[in-house]
């Protein structure tokens, strides 16, 4: 817009000269404001002015036009690189909270283990059996359980939520407050409704089950709870949090530097939660890791299939003569406001 702007009064400041001044040798300059060459013939600054009238047509319909409709003010609002439409994200929404509802009503109604397979934990050799069973990524955590990996875990967590809203406090992203918090909503409520039914319908006993030590009581290792391993719903909220910002925030702000710091501590965060959580033998790796990928991948997709398409951006070869004599080629672009 800032170039637009800047073109629209170089064309006024132009075309007020050529009207006065016809016959005065005019001095050209580039966009940036360096003076090319004197000119002495009216013919060629004609051409010239008549050239850039042409070209931005779509800009300045005619020389005579109102300047001050052509001048963008600073409190324009910027475009967003997002669409929201009501009635399709309010149905996404819906749906998805609608199913995290339900997701949770399964993990209430889930069983608690049973009993007559509790021998298979509780005796040595045959839980010895079950861990050796393991996939490889998962027997070293097999039998963990920690109460202050537990807490610490949460830290990241909350921390993760309040994250977005720290991007607030860039322009680009609070001219679109309210979109912004309804895909990151939407991009939660999404996340929760994949979790809460895979956990409400899958069995997978918790690191801590297989703690047969006595750190762990009985009552606890074999209530339902203990039977929500797969996969992690901690990381993949924290995934879907700090991957919907950096990805926001990239997109808002494509030029902006230190987009890798961003994008290094949306990875780190969930990582931090996932270790925290298999400390606290809640989780195995691998419930870890389908919980980090699904979770950066809402964080991503969500935002991603809301980009808004660009019909009014052409590009064409072009070629000519440059003001200085020199011939050129290229690619120009062309983008009707």
């Amino acid at each position: 817009m800032k170039k637009t702007t800047f073109l629209i009064a170089l064309l006024f400041i132009a075309h007020t000269y050529a009207q006065d001044s016809l016959k005065v040798t005019k001095t050209i300059y580039n966009f940036n404001s360096k003076a090319l060459a004197s000119q002495e013939s009216d013919s060629q600054f004609n051409d010239f002015y008549a050239g850039l009238v042409q070209t931005n047509s779509s800009t300045v319909k005619s020389p005579n036009t109102d300047f001050s409709k052509n001048i963008s003010t600073k409190s324009d609002k910027s475009i967003s690189p997002y669409e929201w439409k009501w009635v399709r994200d309010g149905i996404w929404t819906g749906a998805a909270l609608g199913a995290s509802a339900y997701g949770l009503l399964l993990i209430k109604n889930k069983e608690d283990f049973p009993s007559e397979k509790e021998i298979n934990f509780t005796d040595p050799q045959l839980l010895q059996d079950k861990i050796d069973n393991l996939p490889f990524l998962d027997k070293w955590v097999a039998g963990k359980h920690s109460e202050s990996a537990n807490s610490i875990s949460d830290i990241p967590f909350a921390l993760s939520f309040v994250a977005p809203f720290a991007f607030l406090f860039d322009d680009e992203i609070n001219d679109h407050t309210g979109q912004y918090i309804g895909l990151y909503i939407e991009s939660l409520a999404t996340t929760a409704a994949l979790y809460t039914i895979t956990a409400g319908l899958v069995d997978r006993s918790r690191p801590y089950v297989y703690d047969n030590s006595g750190d762990t009581s009985n009552d606890r290792r074999f209530k339902n709870n203990g039977q929500r391993a797969f996969y992690s719903g901690h990381v993949a909220a924290t995934a879907t949090a700090t991957f919907f910002a950096a990805k926001a925030y990239t997109d808002f702000n494509p030029d902006a530097n230190g987009k890798i710091f961003i994008w290094g501590g949306a990875a780190v965060l969930p990582a931090a939660v996932g270790v925290f959580r298999m400390e606290a033998g809640q989780h195995f790796l691998s419930d870890v890791l389908i919980g980090y990928v699904l979770g950066a991948g809402t964080g991503i997709l969500v935002p991603e299939l809301h980009k808004r398409k660009v019909d009014n951006l052409d590009v064409y070869p072009s070629s000519g003569t440059s003001f200085n004599g020199d011939s050129y080629n290229g690619m120009a672009f062309r983008y009707t406001f």
